[in-house]
């Protein structure tokens, strides 16, 4: 090979700026910086000396590599001819017929941009075989059209050289030309492929080697450029490293013809090469995982390489300003491992609602199918040092939690929320990925994981509960919308269930709405479900509210009330229906269960109430018209009373317990309160043995309400007043109505002396001494069982309730019966 001075001789000043600047080395390279160093250009004699020699090397160079090689078995002989005066190369006719029939020089590898030929296609073109076993070569018009003439001996050298050691890996012709003649040509490719499998099964890349000699003289700085571009890393290595010896020795030599000037652009000049190096190392190892498996004799280079430098890191001249090698090798793999997500594909939301989730699918099967590539390929082409598995291993972990960051930012929808949780806490780690099989037993060396940015999951979580929170809100807003235009406008009548109750599916539609969150969350995190839930609960709260007020706004023009009952009873059914779901929740949730349970129970309490208010204004012009002189005579009003009674206590058999028993209860009492009241107003009284009647008709009344009530009410203990009463207004004789106070006494403790009398002024008996014998027993037995002044069990409290209208007959009652004695007595 023909070192940088001795180029530098032969070629003309003039065109060492073209060269220069096609290589775009600034200030001119190393080339012309070596001529100016020799002086002036050479007489012609002198210099066509030179070529001849340097033409004597280049060809002993190139019969190493090529002397076996088809390509020589076909060479006739070639003249040596002289150098042009312009710098170019006059070459044996032959090598440049050959030459114009080359392709580009091509990378051995398949890195990115690097052009893959047809398998039948050899760099010397197509061959066939002829008569005595001869190859023919016959280039297609495509190559012919595409060839060009190098015009550097040492450009065309390397050209030679690589194509002959292509053409000898490819072929592997040994023998004659019977052979050939004899046996069909096997396609380039299987032949390449096979052995190239075979070699990477059974060598193993060691730790150690032997750096190959470094020749004594480099190429110039071109040469070395384009073995970078086209991946012979060895050998532009091995003249680096020339390079870089031949300025230590002339920095430290310091001699006059290697100026301070020369020493700069010539350490420039390195400087150049050496990042150009480095590049294209990243490059072919940023490319290495993307491209078919032939190039693990490039990465064995690229790693001897990074081995010999970081050796040499200490020594003057070498990476100046570019950083650590190994550093340089983890930063491309990280880059090429970003490469590889950023291929995965990623659909926009408003083009699939199921984007996110298709494209973690799709990047969990990429990040397992280039870590087994890894595993199988790469992890063989590296020294044991640079620990491949685990670098690459490292590197999906920041770039995928980095690519996790960026869709994070895209996810609004509580779905997507949950695939990205799902997918970073239970599938990343799963054997769906990372513990995937195939991984083994590299995987499980490995105690790494995502590299999340600190927070990043507790922020991600939060987002999630915000997001089930505000999806809560609008569902419930869909549900009363759903409501109002189904039902309420319509004044559609509520449906019953199975169990013939009144029903709405709002409860349901709630619960399954907390139901599912709290099921997906829970797969996610057990912390996250009571998070999810305590916010879903948290939103529920406000509910009640804005369904009654939303419910009576739209029903305010019902007219029929026996629909806003039904209305009412339905919605009593489904807020207790779901008060007893949301009962599942108190454990893990609490403090929002109670808030929760308060709003349900005031909305329940307030509608029931609306339907007994509803009922009291239905009835209440009937039971005013009871114990009157109209009431004796006709039985008009208490039907009435009766037929609105019966009415509402069957239609509350279609609301669910306990809030059935309670409402019966209440209407109970309320009907047997209204009808006793009616005795303590005073309105009329039985004369002329009028009570007999009356006793009888309110025996006859009060068993009807008493058989209404009685499989539906938990106040049994009403039923005996009516008999009580009724046996004293129909005593006939006057002083026998004493003994009937123990039992009424006994049972209502809470009856007073005015609710007596006014017992006994509907009887008839308004004064006399009977009526002051009466209220003087009545007076003994509350003192005798203890019960004087005092209303007795608040929760069999009856007659407490009763205002006593007081007429002047009462009050003169209550005088002394001493008083009304004349002053002569």
């Amino acid at each position: 090979m023909a070192s940088g001075d001795q180029m530098a001789e032969i070629v003309e000043p003039g065109d060492m700026e073209e060269v220069n600047e096609a290589q775009g080395l600034e200030d001119g390279s190393s080339l012309k910086s070596t001529m100016e160093r020799n002086g002036k250009t050479q007489p012609d004699g002198p210099v066509k000396e030179k070529k001849l020699g340097m033409m004597k090397q280049f060809r002993e160079s190139m019969k190493r590599v090529g002397e076996r090689s088809l390509l020589a078995s076909n060479s006739k002989g070639s003249k040596d001819r002289p150098y042009s005066d312009q710098g170019g190369d006059s070459i044996d006719p032959e090598v440049t017929s050959l030459t114009h029939q080359l392709p580009p020089t091509h990378s051995p590898s398949l890195t990115a941009g690097s052009p893959v030929g047809s398998p039948l296609k050899s760099p010397v073109g197509f061959f066939q075989i002829k008569e005595g076993g001869e190859i023919a070569e016959d280039s297609p018009p495509s190559q012919k059209k595409h060839s060009r003439t190098h015009s550097d001996p040492s450009t065309i050298g390397d050209s030679l050289l690589k194509k002959g050691a292509s053409i000898r890996r490819s072929f592997r012709l040994v023998g004659n030309k019977k052979t050939l003649k004899q046996e069909q040509l096997q396609s380039v490719t299987e032949i390449t492929v096979e052995e190239k499998r075979a070699g990477e099964e059974s060598v193993e890349i060691k730790e150690s080697y032997i750096l190959p000699e470094i020749p004594l003289t480099p190429l110039s700085v071109m040469q070395i450029n384009e073995l970078i571009k086209t991946e012979v890393l060895e050998e532009a290595h091995l003249n680096l490293l020339s390079l870089r010896q031949e300025f230590q020795r002339e920095r430290d030599e310091c001699t006059e013809e290697a100026s301070p000037m020369e020493l700069a652009k010539k350490e420039k000049d390195l400087s150049i090469l050496y990042r150009a190096m480095q590049e294209k190392v990243k490059e072919i190892v940023r490319n290495s995982n993307s491209l078919p498996s032939l190039n693990k004799e490039l990465l064995m280079h690229v790693a001897r390489v990074i081995q010999e430098e970081e050796k040499r890191e200490a020594e003057p001249g070498g990476m100046v300003g570019l950083g650590d090698w190994r550093g340089a090798w983890r930063e491309a793999v990280s880059e090429g491992v970003e490469a590889t997500l950023k291929r995965v594909p990623l659909d926009r939301p408003e083009q699939n609602a199921s984007w996110l989730a298709i494209h973690l699918g799709l990047l969990g099967k990429a990040i397992v199918e280039n870590l087994e590539k890894v595993k199988r390929e790469l992890q063989g082409s590296y020294p044991p040092s640079f620990n491949v598995f685990s670098t690459y291993m490292s590197c999906y972990h920041g770039a995928v939690s980095q690519h996790l960051n960026t869709l994070q930012q895209q996810v609004t929808d509580l779905k997507d929320y949950y695939a990205l949780l799902d997918w970073i806490i239970n599938r990343y780690e799963s054997e769906k990925i990372m513990g995937s099989p195939s991984l083994r037993p590299e995987m499980e060396a490995e105690k790494t994981g995502l590299s999340l940015e600190e927070g990043f999951l507790d922020q991600l979580k939060g987002k999630y509960c915000m997001r089930a929170k505000e999806d809560m809100r609008a569902s419930l807003d869909k549900i009363l919308e759903l409501e109002n235009e189904d039902i309420w406008i319509k004044k559609q009548a509520p449906e019953t269930d199975d169990e013939h109750f009144l029903n709405s599916d709002i409860h349901m539609d709630i619960w399954t709405n907390v139901k599912s969150n709290a099921v997906n969350s829970k797969r996610i995190d057990v912390n996250l479900e009571m998070r999810v839930v305590c916010s879903c609960l948290e939103e529920l709260q406000q509910f009640p509210k804005r369904f009654e007020t939303k419910l009576r706004y739209c029903c305010n023009s019902v007219e029929n009330p026996s629909l806003w009952a039904d209305y009412q009873i339905t919605y009593i059914n489904s807020f207790t229906a779901l008060m007893e779901h949301m009962e599942g929740y108190r454990e893990s949730c609490p403090t929002q269960v109670d808030h929760l349970s308060r709003e349900v129970d005031g909305l329940v309490n307030r509608l029931v109430q609306s339907l007994e208010d509803q009922f009291k204004n239905d009835v209440r012009p009937y039971l005013r018209r009871m114990m009157t002189r109209k009431w004796l005579s006709t039985d008009e009003d208490f039907q009435q009373l009766y037929s609105r009674t019966e009415k509402l206590t069957h239609r509350c058999l279609q609301m669910r317990p306990p809030n059935v028993q309670t409402f019966l209860s209440c209407l109970h009492y309320y009907v047997v309160k209204e009808y006793v009241s009616q005795l303590m107003k005073n309105n009329y009284s039985c004369k002329n043995r009028k009570h007999d009647k009356a006793a009888t008709k309110m025996r006859v009344q009060w068993d009807k309400l008493k058989d209404l009530f009685e499989e539906m009410t938990t106040h049994d203990w009403l039923h005996p007043v009516g008999d009580h009463l009724s046996n004293i207004i129909g005593e006939t004789n006057k002083r026998d109505i004493k003994n009937h106070l123990k039992l009424l006494v006994a049972d209502y403790p809470d009856i007073s002396k005015k609710h007596l009398s006014a017992v006994l002024y509907f009887r008839g008996l308004m004064r006399g001494r009977e009526r002051q014998a009466i209220l003087q027993r009545f007076t003994e037995l509350k003192r005798e069982l203890g019960t004087a002044g005092n209303i007795g069990d608040n929760r069999r409290a009856l007659f407490s309730d009763m205002q006593v209208t007081v007429t002047n007959t009462d009050r003169l009652a209550d005088i002394p019966f001493f008083c009304f004695l004349l002053p002569d007595s």
